[in-house]
């Protein structure tokens, strides 16, 4: 699958399951503005993603135009075991970079599974996309909208049930859809 493809489906998944069942009430404002960066990281190594994190941050810091950056990286990752050790390596560049409470890194994958629930638990689809990605994120917009929002503690168990309510089942063939042919007019930016 080639980078316009990969976009293209993490793309239908932002529409079709992040903003069309309202996991996240932030994200359509930005989608419709065109303020969300996707980039498909051709990393190969835990390493190789790290500097490409690295660029990515760098790049919200020089580009205040990009709200939010989604760094898709499925060549290395695969395994959700390996892939939430390494969320521990990007806090830690966060850190190193004094980036902590300038930036945040949202996790989503595949395989995705909250600790204490079963790997085929309808709740996990509320972090699960296409590929693994890291979500990078701006702290004062992300308090800003929180500030805004009625009931923002309630978002993740008004997730959580939605899930369960729509079943596991029909949100693997959702989730599955996404990579169905390119929707008309996507250009993989």
């Amino acid at each position: 699958m080639g980078e316009i493809e990969i976009v293209n489906t993490t793309r239908k998944w932002v529409e079709d399951v992040v903003v069309g069942y309202n996991l996240c009430p932030f994200a359509k404002r930005e989608l419709v503005r065109n303020r969300v960066r996707f980039v498909v990281s051709d990393a190969g190594t835990e390493d190789e993603l790290l500097h490409a994190l690295h660029s990515e941050l760098q790049r919200l810091e020089d580009e205040p135009e990009i709200e939010t950056t989604l760094l898709i990286h499925p060549g290395v990752l695969q395994d959700f075991a390996s892939y939430n050790e390494f969320l521990d390596a990007a806090d830690g560049l966060l850190a190193y970079l004094d980036m902590e409470g300038v930036y945040q890194i949202a996790s989503f994958h595949p395989d995705y599974q909250f600790e204490g629930t079963e790997s085929g638990a309808a709740e996990n689809y509320t972090n699960r996309s296409p590929f693994p990605m890291l979500h990078l994120l701006r702290e004062a917009s992300l308090e800003a909208a929180i500030d805004s929002y009625p009931d923002v503690d309630g978002i993740p168990q008004r997730n959580i049930e939605l899930m369960e309510q729509l079943g596991a089942e029909k949100m693997r063939k959702t989730l599955a859809a996404c990579f169905g042919e390119s929707a008309p007019g996507r250009n993989g930016e």
